[in-house]
């Protein structure tokens, strides 16, 4: 495990956004998805789509090849998608475009509301930091300093091994009860307690501080630190530090308690879809619980509804519910120094390697060091039932780009997967003011 303090050590410059298959790490499902990619899905119907703004910034062609992307990535398999770019000259290019079967729940714009699961870790490991920096905690505190025997050997596990996932602790979504409430099918509400409980029956990965492995748990330990520094709940903190002074209004976290299927709550939230029992089973590995499936009222193509689905499995893990324009406020207000003193934003972009797999990344404390094809990208992603985000900014916060996909496993099968990844680039290309490569172009539809 070696350290970056620089945001502009080189990487795999060949290496590209991660693809789907990569990204499986942020779902949740981490016993099932590292095989749950070499299946088959049948692709989606007829779509329909709201037509992207005029540019201003952006070159009319690069914005036409952007939106046929994402009308590609409709047409083999994506039930929605929102692409947000601003490239720091002029209007930002806007596209929603969806199925045509999902328009019964909901007509997609690029202005909804959008379940932006683990990018949750970037504004948790924010106010995390500001209190670093009002000498309320320290990062080389040790979990048990705030937790008092909640963490196995919390003595020896630091704030900053929490934040940057060197811990070791087991990740809670893999726990085979977490598992059942986060796919829907048990409606129990989980406590933070509880849910890092279900982590730490489980025996460590590795000695703190020794290796990386990316864990949920390591966030809910963190909103509960923040919590007990504070007297505040962590909802409450990022209303107070980060979503009220940037006016970010449409950007909350959700808790266990507000969770059903009451649309009324929010009328402008984006429907998140899962294949149904019978498309999902073929993506699944052996040892997947029996009966594994997402809950949720059955639509045609294959898919089931899972905007309501039990939510209290994520909190500080990937509970923030955000849009587009939002959440590039907040990447931009961060990168620029808006958020942090130049001290604590070194320590957040000061990254370890993450898994052999993904040579182009490099995680900080709750932020992504990400090599593209155009250039390297500061930024997370996340994934919740239904749900997919990429949201990234280069260096200074002046130019941001955002990819929401209303999916996790619909993007499952290489056909969808080629087809997002392509969207996932030209966005962060289009972003840096760079040509769409060639290899970013996705199979016809």
């Amino acid at each position: 495990m070696t350290a970056d303090t620089s945001a502009d050590v080189t990487a795999n410059t060949t290496a590209e956004v991660p693809s789907p298959r990569h990204r499986r790490r942020r779902a949740g499902l981490t016993l099932l998805v590292a095989a749950a990619l070499t299946g088959t899905l049948g692709a989606c119907g007829g779509a329909a789509a709201r037509q992207p703004s005029a540019p201003v910034g952006a070159d009319v062609s690069q914005q036409a090849r952007l939106a046929e992307l994402v009308r590609q990535d409709v047409a083999v398999g994506a039930p929605g998608v929102i692409v947000r770019v601003d490239d720091g000259h002029g209007r930002p290019i806007e596209i929603a475009r969806q199925a045509s079967w999902s328009r019964a729940d909901h007509t997609l714009a690029a202005k909804d509301k959008f379940r932006m699961g683990s990018n949750t870790k970037t504004m948790v490991a924010t106010v995390v930091l500001q209190l670093v920096a009002e000498h309320r905690l320290k990062l080389s505190d040790p979990v048990d300093a705030w937790l008092p025997g909640l963490v196995p050997n919390g003595s020896a596990i630091t704030v900053r091994m929490l934040l940057n996932h060197t811990s070791g602790l087991f990740d809670y979504t893999d726990d085979p009860d977490v598992l059942k409430a986060f796919t829907g099918q048990d409606t129990r509400i989980w406590t933070p307690e509880e849910l890092i409980a279900a982590g730490v029956r489980h025996d460590p990965l590795f000695a703190p501080g020794t290796d990386y492995a990316y864990s949920n748990t390591n966030y809910v330990a963190l909103g509960l630190v923040a919590e007990k520094a504070t007297g505040h709940t962590l909802g409450d903190l990022i209303q107070q530090r980060i979503a009220g002074p940037l006016h970010l209004r449409n950007t909350y976290l959700v808790t266990g308690t507000d969770t059903g299927p009451d649309a009324k709550k929010s009328p402008v939230l984006a429907h998140g879809y899962e294949p149904d029992a019978a498309r999902l089973a073929p993506l699944l590995p052996p040892g997947t619980p029996a009966g594994t499936a997402f809950a949720g009222p059955a639509r045609s193509e294959g898919y089931v509804d899972t905007t309501w689905v039990n939510a209290s499995t994520e909190w500080a893990a990937g509970g923030m519910v955000s849009t587009a324009r939002d959440w590039a406020r907040f990447d931009s207000a961060l990168l620029s120094g808006k958020l942090l003193p130049a001290a604590q934003l070194k320590e957040m972009k000061t990254t370890v390697a993450e898994e052999s797999e993904f040579p182009n990344r490099r995680y900080g404390l709750g932020l992504e060091k990400v090599t593209t094809p155009c250039g390297t990208v500061w930024g997370h992603n996340g994934q919740v039932p239904g749900y997919s985000s990429e949201a990234y900014t280069d260096a200074t916060g002046r130019r941001t780009a955002s990819v929401l996909t209303s999916t996790i496993f619909g993007l499952a099968s290489p056909k969808p997967g080629a087809a997002n990844q392509a969207v996932v680039n030209a966005a962060v290309c289009t972003m840096l003011g760079k040509p769409i490569p060639a290899t970013a172009a996705s199979p016809a539809a």
